[in-house]
């Protein structure tokens, strides 16, 4: 085992006898206790400065709207607060005038609703403000009226809509308006489509825009048991200072592809094979023979009496005469309705039904364009004038704008 080795602790020069203690020598570097330093001395001159600038702690206050709220509305100055104070109450004289403003709009659809014999009440807006200003002006600036559904002739018209201009009111105050004058106003009629097809189509004929003044018709017509195709034109102008006029042109009804009916007494009106159906007399040997065995057709059609007896002996010449363009023309021109009762069984041989044809004799021009006249007239009110000013068709319907003067309404 090893022998621990023994730190001799003696200095070299020191010859005493006594051991040597370390701890003598730290002690002797000890200059002495240490002197009791202020915090700012040891912290230095920013502590100081810190604790001059930092308030006293207090515990913070959790409290919702505390002093703080209140003591920055107590700061505001006087005249802001003056302002927030006429805003609050100019706010609620906006709010009271309009409050008025739709009770009298309410009253003055119920009075307009009741005199007019109305199905609904009429939607009234009161223009200008204040509303109260001008009520103890007895003064309005404008009213605009509405009326849906209203009743012309044969047709309804789908809204009149009429802005007054300074109405004069005969009234004692907001619940006692006796009755209005109104010097001057203009406004909008519209006569919808949608209520034409109703009204006048009956689901079978629609009417639509075409152009500035026209109205185009299409649809099926029902006669004698058959539904005919129905074409036609209306041209609308404006007649007199209220009404409106229909000039109902290009009328057609087409029975299938064997014969077209146009009313009226030119030569090119009447009833007309289609050009299908004379270039088929060609082909139908029967039919042709039906046709030229009658003296009043071939001699309307000014075929010679020589060359329809040939035809009707010899099918070759038959062909050869009916299938000339000139044949086919002269078929095509030749009117029919005219023959129909003195001829029904050729008429038979053609296709066409002899009660149809009677009837299509009593659908005169007259006739037909009445179920589609869209001609209607405003009614002249007891005081005042209204005329109307301009007619268009539009894509919806037919659009007229009226103007008046010199209207009164109530007592």
């Amino acid at each position: 085992m090893r022998t621990p080795h023994r730190i001799d602790t003696h200095h070299p020069d020191d010859r005493s006898e006594q051991p040597h203690n370390p701890y003598d020598e730290l002690g002797a570097l000890d200059d002495g206790p240490l002197e009791a330093t202020p915090l700012q001395d040891f912290l230095g001159e920013d502590a100081e400065r810190r604790d001059e600038q930092e308030p006293e702690w207090s515990p913070p206050d959790h409290r919702r709207g505390g002093r703080r709220k209140k003591n920055r509305f107590a700061g505001l100055p006087f005249a802001v607060k003056a302002v927030v104070g006429l805003v609050v109450l100019a706010s609620f004289a906006a709010l009271g005038d309009r409050w008025a403003v739709l009770y009298a709009e309410h009253k003055a659809a119920g009075t307009l609703k009741d005199r007019l014999d109305l199905a609904a009440a009429p939607e009234v807006e009161i223009g200008g403000f204040p509303f109260l200003t001008q009520l103890a002006d007895k003064r309005l600036e404008s009213v605009k009226v509405t009326v849906p559904d209203v009743a012309a002739d044969r047709v309804s018209l789908a809204k009149v809509s009429a802005t007054a201009h300074d109405v004069r009111l005969n009234a004692d105050g907001l619940t006692s308006v006796r009755g209005a004058d109104v010097p001057r106003f203009d406004g909008d009629v519209m006569l919808s489509f949608e209520d034409l097809n109703r009204e006048l189509g009956a689901s079978q004929v629609t009417f639509t825009g075409e152009g500035r003044d026209r109205v185009r018709a299409r649809g099926t017509l029902p006669v004698a048991g058959h539904n005919l195709k129905l074409r036609a034109e209306a041209r609308i102008q404006r007649q007199g200072e209220r009404g409106i006029a229909t000039e109902i042109g290009g009328m057609r009804l087409d029975i299938g592809d064997l014969a077209t009916y146009r009313p009226g007494k030119r030569a090119s009106e009447g009833l007309h094979l289609t050009p299908k159906a004379s270039a088929d007399l060609a082909r139908e040997t029967q039919k042709a023979k039906a046709l030229l065995s009658v003296p009043a057709i071939v001699k309307r059609m000014g075929v010679p009496e020589a060359t329809v007896n040939d035809a009707l002996a010899d099918d070759g010449k038959l062909a050869e005469l009916t299938g000339s363009p000139r044949f086919a023309r002269q078929a095509e021109r030749l009117n029919l309705i005219d023959l129909a009762l003195n001829n029904p069984d050729v008429l038979k041989r053609l296709g066409l039904d002899p009660d149809l044809l009677g009837e299509l004799s009593g659908l005169t021009r007259p006739v037909l364009a009445d179920r589609l006249a869209l001609a209607f007239e405003l009614p002249k009110p007891e005081q005042g004038d209204v005329k109307l000013e301009d007619v268009r068709v539009e894509k919806d319907g037919i659009k007229v704008r009226l103007s008046g003067s010199g209207l009164s309404v109530g007592s």
